[in-house]
């Protein structure tokens, strides 16, 4: 009986435990803050021009429509990435079963698990991201609103003005620890 119970208990597998991307990971210097932000939901989304009213509708929030812009209302934002896609966050509700309920013509993707959201917050926001985004990051040229898909050092991020001296940085959860590292390495640079 001894011999049945060990080995029924050997082969009972583990459940697997997630842990979040950069838990408990900070950096606060002068001039500049880095933190990770709380999980969110997130879609991809790609649809035609016909479908952006009814999609627009259904996740209450405006998709934009310019490059370089995006759009927030109730906790959603919506950012353009290109002609036909954009990043749709959202802090509490999942906009994968808003788009579901819509019958237009679109493709919608859960991808909340793949990224991860950096705040770079402070004076020196701009500069410590500049150590490794090409893109003009001047409030005349990259307003508050402003997203773009973009690149920091050697990886892809989605980039957000959320305000004048703060910027919220998606990326993928592989590349999470690199970016994170490569922002905090850049903020001992740009206050420096």
């Amino acid at each position: 009986m001894a011999k049945a119970d060990a080995k029924k208990s050997a082969a009972a597998p583990m459940p697997a435990e997630r842990r979040a991307a950069l838990a408990g990971q900070e950096l606060s210097t002068t001039g500049v803050a880095l933190a990770v932000l709380p999980p969110a939901e997130r879609i991809s989304l790609r649809a035609p021009d016909a479908s952006v009213a009814a999609l627009s509708k259904a996740l209450g929030v405006t998709l934009p429509r310019k490059p370089k812009t995006s759009a927030a209302k109730a906790g959603r934002t919506a950012l353009w990435l290109g002609p036909d896609e954009w990043l749709v966050i959202d802090e509490a509700k999942d906009p994968l079963a808003d788009c579901a309920k819509v019958t237009v013509l679109h493709s919608a993707v859960g991808i909340s698990h793949r990224n991860v959201a950096i705040s770079v917050t402070g004076p020196a926001a701009a500069a410590t991201i500049n150590s490794g985004c090409p893109q003009d990051l001047s409030l005349d040229a990259f307003p508050v609103g402003a997203a773009s898909r973009t690149i920091l050092g050697k990886v892809e991020i989605v980039l957000l003005r959320t305000a004048p001296d703060a910027f919220r940085v998606e990326c993928w959860r592989s590349f999470s620890d690199y970016v994170f590292t490569f922002l905090s390495e850049a903020a001992g640079d740009a206050t420096a």
